[in-house]
């Protein structure tokens, strides 16, 4: 189309390359994001598309797919208070009283209780606040939480879904800033709990991870399976952030470059106790090959010395491929 060409790491991003020329595209159905390294190359893109296209200019970008961009001194502010406006709405809560949290602490949802009276509504909440979690990583576990019963939603979830709903109305103004200078660092966080669920015995993990200043990408995920060990909770907490920071690495390589070396950091909890550091080597085809750093702290007890081991592949991750780990074990005090 024109000289773009589709990026291999998203389907809905275009790339135009024309010596020091340079275009991104993104598309989501009938709508588009451009962005140009010149004003001079957008108005000959946006020209030509008119010429093949029946399409309207909206000019500077400030609404798209219900998200807000408001640029400010520091770069440009994402919000959706306009979306949640409109779940509250839909929830019939406009007059709610607002919570400073959005989940009880130590709350646990189980499968047990009355079951709802409208479980389409629940369900439309749910996924509605999914889209949400867009622009507010603060809700993403507890959304993660009550979509996990959609299937047979229940009061207690009911309840804790209406909990969410009053913490938005209380942070509607909550969003995401991205600046427009920042080091260009990656930098992901990965942790988990064990045996979170009291139903499954399954555990949740987490990641985030930031480019310099900026934060990309985050999530809060049910691990497949029981874990039987803390540690092994945490390692396939690991095995999922590993995929999407190889993904994020390599996506920014068309139009970023990128400040050596990855950095990753996460604490693994276990029935013992000293410091564990560790270096990943990963390697496997070139649109995931990457290599960094793992900085993991073991809280282990007992005396522990050198020794080098090399873990089951299947544990850490399916693709790409662990080529090496080394481990360092001390029995002094972190």
């Amino acid at each position: 189309m024109i000289g773009f060409h589709q990026s291999r790491c998203d389907t809905s991003l275009f790339i135009y390359r024309q010596g020091s020329d340079t275009a991104y595209l993104l598309l989501y159905v009938d709508n588009i994001v451009l962005t140009a390294s010149s004003t001079g190359l957008l108005q000959r893109i946006i020209s030509s598309l008119h010429k093949e296209f029946a399409m309207t200019d909206l000019g500077t970008l400030n609404y798209f797919l219900g998200i807000h961009a408001t640029r400010n001194a520091s770069g440009m502010f994402l919000s959706q208070r306009q979306y949640a406006t409109e779940v509250i709405e839909r929830a019939g809560m406009p007059t709610c009283h607002p919570c400073r949290t959005p989940v009880e602490p130590g709350a646990k949802l189980t499968s047990h209780g009355p079951p709802v009276k409208d479980p389409t509504l629940y369900r439309s909440l749910a996924g509605a606040l999914q889209y949400l979690t867009f622009t507010r990583p603060d809700i993403t576990y507890t959304v993660q939480q009550i979509c996990l019963f959609m299937h047979d939603p229940r009061e207690q979830h009911m309840h804790a879904l209406r909990r969410i709903i009053r913490y938005i109305k209380g942070t509607s103004d909550l969003g995401l800033q991205l600046y427009a200078s920042s080091p260009t660092t990656l930098v992901a966080y990965s942790d988990a709990d064990w045996a979170g669920c009291p139903t499954t015995r399954r555990s949740t993990s987490g990641y985030c991870v930031f480019l310099g200043n900026n934060l990309l990408s985050w999530s809060s995920k049910w691990q497949l399976t029981p874990s039987r060990s803390s540690a092994e909770a945490e390692y396939r907490g690991v095995a999922n952030a590993v995929v999407e920071t190889c993904w994020i690495r390599n996506l920014p390589a068309s139009f970023i470059v990128l400040s050596p070396p990855l950095l990753w950091y996460t604490v693994i909890t276990s029935a013992r106790s000293t410091y564990l550091l560790t270096q990943f080597s990963i390697s496997g085809p070139s649109t995931l090959r990457s290599t960094f750093t793992l900085f993991a702290i073991l809280l282990l007890r007992g005396r522990y010395g050198f020794f080098t081991c090399h873990p089951d592949i299947s544990l850490l991750t399916s693709s790409p491929k662990v080529s090496r780990m080394y481990c360092l074990m001390s029995s002094d005090p972190v």
